[in-house]
Formats: C-alpha cells, sequence, structure tokens
C-alpha cells in the first residue's frame, strides 16, 4: 500500500486528505496528517472571533471529526529529506520519530512575519489562531472593567488604547470588528462616559488593504477615521517596551493592546530544512499540475500547494504571475491536488490549476464592509452581508456552517456575548492561591477547614 503523508492540516492539506478520502479505493494507499493542532483554522472569521460574532471553537474545523480514515498524528515537522524519503515529527510529548513516505504533500502554511522591534515579542499578540483572537477579545473586555475602576489618568488611557500593526486583509478586519466592538462596549460602562477608545492602525506603506484598488482602499481609510480611529500611513513600529508605542513619524502613547498582522512568512521546514527547491523567498517551486519542481525538472511523488507554494497563476494576464496567499486559492488547489494525486497512482491525467479570483470582501465591524470584483465595488451593510453570505457558504462541512448562522441569529436578537474568559488563559491560578484573592483577608472562615 502506498503511503501518502500530508505535512499540516490547514486549508490546502484538510482538503487534500477530505478529497482523497472520497477519490481513493480502499487499499490504495494509507493517508497521513501530521499537524500539531487538531483542527483547522478557518481564519477568515478570526476577526469576528476577536469582536465575539462567531464563536472560536465554530472557527476550527474537526480534523478527527471529518477525517474518518486518514491518520493523524499531533506534533510538527521538523525536516524533510526527500532523498530518503523521509520526515522527521516532533510529537507534542516524547522523542522524535521518523515517517517514511511514497508520496509527500507539503502543505505546511505560512507563519507570523515578525521584525526584531524591540517590545514586539513581549508585548504584542498575533491574529493567525483562534487561541489569539480569543485573547485579543479577552484583553479588550478586561481592560474595560479594570479602566472602570481606575480614575482618569494614564493607567487608564493605556488601557482604552488599542494598537494593530499591518493594513493587509487580518489586520484591518480585526481593527474594524475590535473598533466596531469597543465602541458598543462604552455604552455598558457609565464610569467611562466622558472617555473615549483611541484606536491606532500602523501601515509601513502609503495605503491599506494592497488587494483592492486605490480608491476602495482610501474609502476604506476614511471610513474608519470616521468611526474615531487614527490610521497611521507610511509609519513603521520603532519600539513596544512596556506598551510604550513610538512610531517613526515621532507619536508616542501607551498601548494597554498591540496587535501584530504585519504580514506572513513561508514556515520554517520549508525554508530552512529540506532538500527539496525553493525560492527565493522561501517558498517551494511548483508547476501548474501542483508538483514540485518546474517544468524542466519535476520533483517526483512531491506535491505542494497553500502559503508555502509558489504556484504559477495561470489566470493571471501578466506572464510569471504566481497566486496570492489566500483561502481562495489554498482551498482550490487542495481540492485539485485530491483529484491529482489520485489520478497519478492511476495513470491518470493530470490538471493544471487555474483559477480567476471571485473577488475580494472584508468586514469592517458590524453592519460594514467592502466588496471589490473587478471595477464593480461594494460598501457598507451590502458587502457586509456579502462577507457574511460568502464565508457561511465557503466553510467546510455543513455542522459547521448551521452552528455560525445560529450564532449569528442569536447575537441579532440578543446582542454580542459580553463576558470575558481571560482567566482561562491562567486556568490553575484559582486552584494554586485557593481563589482566596476575591476575598477579604479579614473574612472568617468556615467549613471543616475551622475546626
Amino acid at each position: 500500500m502506498r503511503e501518502i503523508v500530508i505535512v499540516g492540516g490547514g486549508y490546502a492539506g484538510f482538503y487534500t486528505a477530505w478529497g482523497l478520502e472520497k477519490k481513493l479505493r480502499r487499499g490504495e494507499a494509507r493517508v497521513t496528517v501530521v499537524d500539531p493542532r487538531p483542527y483547522m483554522t478557518y481564519q477568515p472569521f478570526l476577526p469576528e472571533v476577536a469582536a465575539g460574532s462567531v464563536e472560536a471553537r465554530h472557527a476550527a474545523v474537526s480534523l478527527r471529526r471529518h477525517l474518518r480514515r486518514t491518520q493523524l498524528i499531533a506534533g510538527r515537522v521538523t525536516d524533510i529529506r526527500h532523498a530518503d524519503r523521509t520526515v522527521t515529527v516532533q510529537p507534542a510529548d516524547g522523542p522524535e520519530r521518523t515517517l517514511s513516505y511514497d508520496i509527500l504533500v507539503v502543505t505546511a502554511g505560512a507563519v507570523t512575519r515578525t521584525f526584531p522591534v524591540p517590545g514586539v515579542a513581549e508585548e504584542a499578540i498575533g491574529l493567525k489562531h483562534v487561541e489569539e483572537a480569543v485573547a485579543v477579545r479577552d484583553r479588550l473586555l478586561t481592560a474595560l472593567d479594570q479602566a472602570a475602576a481606575l480614575p482618569p489618568g494614564p493607567e487608564r488611557r493605556k488601557l482604552l488604547t488599542v494598537t494593530f500593526v499591518g493594513g493587509g486583509f487580518s489586520g484591518v478586519e480585526g481593527f474594524g470588528e475590535l473598533l466596531s466592538l469597543g465602541t458598543a462596549l462604552l455604552k455598558r460602562y457609565p464610569e467611562l462616559s466622558f472617555e473615549k477608545l483611541s484606536f491606532h492602525l500602523v501601515e509601513a506603506r502609503d495605503r491599506i488593504l494592497p488587494e483592492v484598488s486605490d480608491g476602495p482602499g482610501a474609502w476604506v481609510v476614511r471610513s474608519l477615521r470616521r468611526r474615531g480611529a487614527q490610521v497611521h500611513l507610511g509609519t513603521q513600529l520603532v519600539s513596544a517596551r512596556g506598551g510604550h508605542v513610538v512610531l517613526s513619524s515621532g507619536e508616542e502613547f501607551a498601548s494597554g493592546l498591540i496587535v501584530w498582522t504585519a504580514g506572513n512568512a513561508s514556515n520554517p521546514v520549508v525554508r530552512n530544512h529540506t532538500d527539496l527547491p525553493v525560492d527565493e523567498r522561501g517558498l517551494l517551486m511548483v508547476r501548474a499540475d501542483l508538483r514540485v519542481g518546474t517544468d524542466s525538472e519535476p520533483t517526483p511523488d512531491v506535491w505542494a500547494a497553500g502559503d508555502d507554494a509558489s504556484v504559477p497563476d495561470l489566470a493571471s494576464p501578466v506572464p510569471g504571475a504566481r497566486t496570492v496567499p489566500n483561502a481562495q486559492h489554498a482551498v482550490r488547489q487542495g481540492k485539485l491536488l485530491a483529484r491529482n494525486i489520485a489520478a497519478s497512482l492511476r495513470g491518470g491525467r493530470l490538471r493544471d490549476y487555474r483559477h480567476s479570483s471571485l473577488g475580494v470582501v472584508a468586514t469592517l465591524g458590524l453592519g460594514r464592509g467592502i466588496f471589490q470584483y473587478k471595477g464593480i465595488v461594494v460598501k457598507g451593510l451590502p458587502a457586509w452581508l456579502m462577507h457574511r453570505g460568502y464565508h457561511v457558504l465557503a466553510i467546510p462541512t455543513w455542522e459547521r456552517k448551521v452552528r455560525v448562522l445560529a450564532v449569528w441569529l442569536t447575537a441579532a436578537v440578543f446582542g454580542r456575548d459580553l463576558v470575558s474568559l481571560a482567566s482561562v488563559q491562567h486556568p490553575r491560578d484559582a486552584f494554586v492561591t485557593g481563589d482566596r484573592s476575591q476575598y477579604p483577608a479579614e473574612l472568617p472562615v468556615s467549613g471543616p477547614e475551622a475546626a
């Protein structure tokens, strides 16, 4: 039986394994997926998870629930040696192990790109995983609770200041959603009735949302500024030590929440720990049929897709263009991978990847959005409804679609859930301290301990 190993269980990896389960005959091949997380993250929902519009668990698609005939290994691939047909896996616990394969699929996914800015590693949080989106929301809610208990002054202003670094899709969507949530939350805090949340979006380029044209991008900036946000274009973060933000423009302010969304970088195992061919960006060189290699020198039995693959964009009129790393391409590349791998096992015809963009759509907060398809631009509430409609159709499995729709309908009637569960990030604190911190020291002890 042929051994197929898939490195990464994100969009491309999940859809490849899901498709192979449907296409492979019993006994034709055995599929193994290696990923440190037991779920696929539906990243377009992360801004809404941060705003409480989508339940965190509903943005995660369980691998074990839906990949029933696939072997799943919880661990990180640390090395790929195609010369030996092996991958090295570091499980969450225990020693490294080596897997042998006949066919390799690399869909490891990108990682958050960081820069050596002082204080970022200690103060900032990303927005690439469900855990990060939940933490961003809980930190904002907790900050408001803490600010309401403080007198006006520097500490309160710091708690009420939020900074996003990076003006791409994830940054702008997360910024817009959190701005919408924060503005709505102030109505619940009479102690802060004369205060304002201070929201800063920092982007090194002179525009945001590079996926849309200049006009719609400028409209988004104007829209955010009308809502009270400060958008710093052509500006870099110089320092964030102790939450004290210093910008290249010379502006300085204290920020209680710093979210880093300044782009992605190729996965370290692809960039540095493989003998497969990579380009100058650290991405795997991939042919139009998604086999690794070049047209003149294909690498046998290795396939790749997603954010770590440099795939020719046959739908683009620009010679030599490559597909952009987004969910649209990753999902469709994963589906084609399953078809092509099954065809290769049976000596069938391989298909080239070709996908014309369906347009781009972004949420900017509750009831606000932007959509563009070529020269067609839709703004405001209609674009927001298009965003929700598209993504509830795009998220895999009917089970997840129904769960997300149920949360949206509940929120439409009762509003968003405003409970902060920041304490779950330190679940043992109450147990270790006996939860005594919430009671005055002079309270008498009752029960068996008093005897």
